[in-house]
């Protein structure tokens, strides 16, 4: 049985949580967590530093709730996706009625990297709703932008309050529609320059050889790898899935390499397609997901001309 605001609820029960003080943060986690852990339901903290000790000492010696490294967790969304379905699979195989998490993303997850984790709170509804979750996504009014504070209230059913009340967001949207919008991600710098490739409809092998000389050595070998991976996959994607020409483009920074490939098609269908398991051969399903597991930080958007995909490797934060 249910407990709490998600009494009588099916599924996902997906909440915002904004506070503006150590107090209301403390106001909406604590009472949260102790009436899981009353209710003897898994009840987990995923928060980094000050905030995870915060929490950590306000709670009863003892307490039932298990604490996870919010910067582990929060790596890149599609891993967190995945860590996540196991963390859930596992508690409900368990016998679990109800789990509940109290998290927050890392504040650099909220600057320029920011368009695939509004994707990550979006898919969510979707990805965890066969699973009896609670969850509370903390966000500080102190330090989030106001457009990230917008996102939230788009991607979140329903905001809790420090005062325990618990409020529809009247501009959530469905997450078809909101994973639908043309959303153009933040500029990266390196991408005012010249580009070190620039290649319409090139061969697999073609756009594995022109990563490779494009890497001045800054990046670590294995991070060259994985891009020249899910480069292949965007550009096979794009063959197979888009509309030609396919252009591929790389950028060279002293700290990341950047690669856009774009078609004139529409892009995938599927809304969710990287941020969820894939692997049944659906349109841009599989690629996308091995895309989103290898690089630290993945753009898709649609514009005038097209479709495009960005994929980094290196520091993604500018």
């Amino acid at each position: 049985m249910r407990t709490g605001a998600a009494a009588g609820h099916a599924g996902y029960y997906h909440t915002a949580g904004c506070f503006g003080s150590d107090q209301e943060l403390l106001d909406l986690a604590v009472p949260f967590l102790m009436g899981g852990a009353a209710a003897g339901e898994p009840s987990v903290v995923v928060l980094d530093g000050r905030n995870a000790e915060l929490v950590r000492a306000a709670l009863p010696a003892g307490a039932a709730v298990t604490f996870l490294p919010g910067g582990a967790v929060y790596e890149r969304p599609a891993s967190a996706i995945r860590s996540y379905r196991g963390l859930l699979a596992g508690h409900l195989a368990a016998g679990a009625s109800q789990i509940r998490i109290f998290g927050e993303l890392t504040s650099v997850a909220q600057g320029v990297t920011w368009d695939w984790w509004a994707r990550y709170e979006s898919a969510i509804n979707h990805a965890y709703d066969e699973f009896p979750l609670w969850s509370i996504c903390a966000y500080d009014t102190r330090t989030t932008p106001p457009a990230a504070l917008a996102d939230v209230l788009r991607t979140h059913p329903r905001t809790m309050l420090p005062d325990g009340r618990c409020l529809p967001n009247a501009g959530f949207t469905d997450p078809r529609l909101y994973l639908g919008e043309r959303r153009a991600p933040a500029p990266d710098p390196v991408q005012s320059g010249e580009p070190a490739a620039d290649l319409v409809d090139p061969s697999l092998s073609a756009a594995r050889r022109v990563i490779r000389a494009a890497d001045r050595g800054h990046l670590a070998p294995v991070e060259v790898d994985d891009l020249v991976v899910a480069v292949s996959e965007a550009v096979a994607n794009a063959q197979r899935h888009g509309v030609g020409p396919v252009r591929l483009r790389v950028w060279s920074g002293i700290d990341r390499l950047v690669v856009t490939v774009t078609d004139t098609g529409d892009g995938p269908q599927n809304p969710f397609a990287g941020l969820l398991p894939a692997g049944d051969g659906a349109d841009g399903g599989l690629g996308l997901w091995i895309a989103h597991q290898s690089c630290n930080h993945v753009a898709l958007y649609r514009h005038a001309d097209g479709f495009t995909i960005r994929l980094t490797a290196g520091n993604p934060h500018h």
